[in-house]
């Protein structure tokens, strides 16, 4: 598998404006398999950014509240105006939503370039009205980013009032522009509503190395049993790194009752997101 035919396009977020192992190694793993220009919607001393530059082209860390489609964009004009994009195959677009990788993720980054599409996502997320390839880990091809259409799309990224904004214009925006172009895409585990965030197990289990950093709180901590299966079946490394972080973005109580197999426990929390869903009026 060579290394020199993919860019990885990294956006990370961090509130403290930290650079943790977790981060480092996810980066320092995919920096396995080709060049990576990493980008943080956030300030970070120099000290922390110094941390990521043995395994990236360039780094940049400054807080533009564009979100990961911001630092996409920042990312893909540092490779586009030094004329690095002819250099490549594949581009990924990437982000820390997610912790990982569990396990290796070879198997999943050869399935992904032997797909005969010109855009694969790891999750194609299906609803009703519409399906999507959801944004933190997608690989285009040639056609798609040395094209002007794309060029535009990606330019095209501003600072929008609000988060679900961003998900509709570029997102779904992404999915839609590469349809009306007369290009091809594919997700390689297609899914249903939120079992990204509610079924890490499930996914894990079919072979997705990542799982989103979201489910570690929501529905009121009751995922906490899938998430300790998860750690449990991982590789050491990436255990360690992922509950360093978790510990320090959760508070190291909160992550003690969290991983817990306890079905009354579970089944509690589930009762309590109930009643605040139900108060909030989304049931």
């Amino acid at each position: 598998m060579s290394a020199k035919k993919r860019l990885f396009l990294f956006a990370a977020y961090d509130p403290d404006g930290i650079v943790d192992d977790a981060l480092i190694y996810y980066v320092s793993a995919l920096a396995q398999y080709g060049d990576v220009i990493l980008c943080m919607d956030n300030d970070c001393k120099n000290t922390e950014i110094k941390k990521l530059k043995p395994y990236t082209v360039a780094t940049q860390s400054k807080r533009h509240g564009e979100y990961d489609f911001g630092s996409y964009k920042r990312a893909f004009q540092y490779a586009h105006d030094n004329d690095l994009l002819k250099n490549y195959d594949f581009i990924y677009l990437i982000n820390d939503s997610v912790f990982g990788p569990m396990f290796n993720p070879h198997k999943l980054i050869n399935q992904m370039e032997h797909v005969s599409t010109d855009a694969v996502g790891i999750i194609e997320s299906r609803h009703k009205t519409h399906k999507f390839m959801e944004s933190w880990f997608v690989q285009l091809n040639k056609k798609i980013f040395m094209s002007k259409w794309f060029y535009e799309f990606i330019s095209s990224v501003q600072k929008e009032k609000a988060k679900s904004a961003i998900t509709v214009k570029y997102e779904h925006g992404l999915t839609n522009i590469i349809q009306q172009n007369n290009c091809s895409w594919i997700g390689i585990y297609p899914i249903h509503g939120r079992t990204t965030y509610n079924h890490p197990k499930r996914l894990f289990k079919m072979g997705c190395p990542f799982v989103k950093k979201a489910s570690f709180t929501r529905h009121n901590g009751a995922l906490g049993k899938q998430i300790l299966y998860i750690l449990k079946h991982s590789d050491n490394i990436a255990n360690q790194y992922v509950m360093a972080s978790a510990n320090r973005l959760y508070g190291e109580k909160y992550m003690q009752d969290f991983l817990t197999s306890n079905p009354l426990k579970i089944l509690w929390r589930n009762i309590q997101y109930g009643i605040t869903k139900l108060k909030n009026g989304k049931i």
